[in-house]
């Protein structure tokens, strides 16, 4: 599977929300980073050696998960993560992220640049609603 035409197609996207796609890569191939609001925002079209297809991932950090009230944290996670529409909060490690992974083929433009408005917009807004609830006003660790 040639991963390029895929590149470009994210790079398409890119423009289109008014970005320079260069100044958003990351440190390899098929890795970009941009901002919506507060929020980061990390995409990665890749392709692991065991399948024969290839991932357009799109995950936005979110919050640590807090030291207290941890019961309470993801009980709420899991009741917000109904009423989400194509991606949903995911734990790795120490912190939550907004995350909708999907195989390449069949994705076209419109949904590549559907996903990250909708991935950043869900994070932009669940960032501070869980830092202002968990973390005292917006005072998370930083760097999780």
């Amino acid at each position: 599977m040639e991963l390029s035409v895929y590149f470009q197609m994210v790079d398409n996207c890119i423009k289109e929300l008014g970005v320079d796609p260069e100044a958003c890569r990351g440190q390899n191939p098929g890795q970009w980073n941009l901002k919506r609001g507060s929020a980061d925002v990390w995409i990665d079209v890749f392709k692991r050696e065991q399948d024969f297809f290839g991932y357009y991932q799109c995950m936005a950090p979110v919050c640590p998960v807090p030291k207290a009230n941890t019961e309470q944290f993801f009980q709420e996670l899991l009741e917000i993560n109904n009423s989400l529409y194509g991606v949903g909060f995911v734990k790795f490690k120490d912190a939550i992220y907004i995350k909708e992974i999907r195989e390449l083929e069949g994705i076209d433009e419109k949904e590549i640049v559907t996903i990250m408005r909708r991935v950043g917009t869900y994070a932009d807004d669940y960032d501070d609603h869980f830092k202002n609830k968990y973390f005292g006003g917006g005072n998370a660790p930083k760097g999780f």
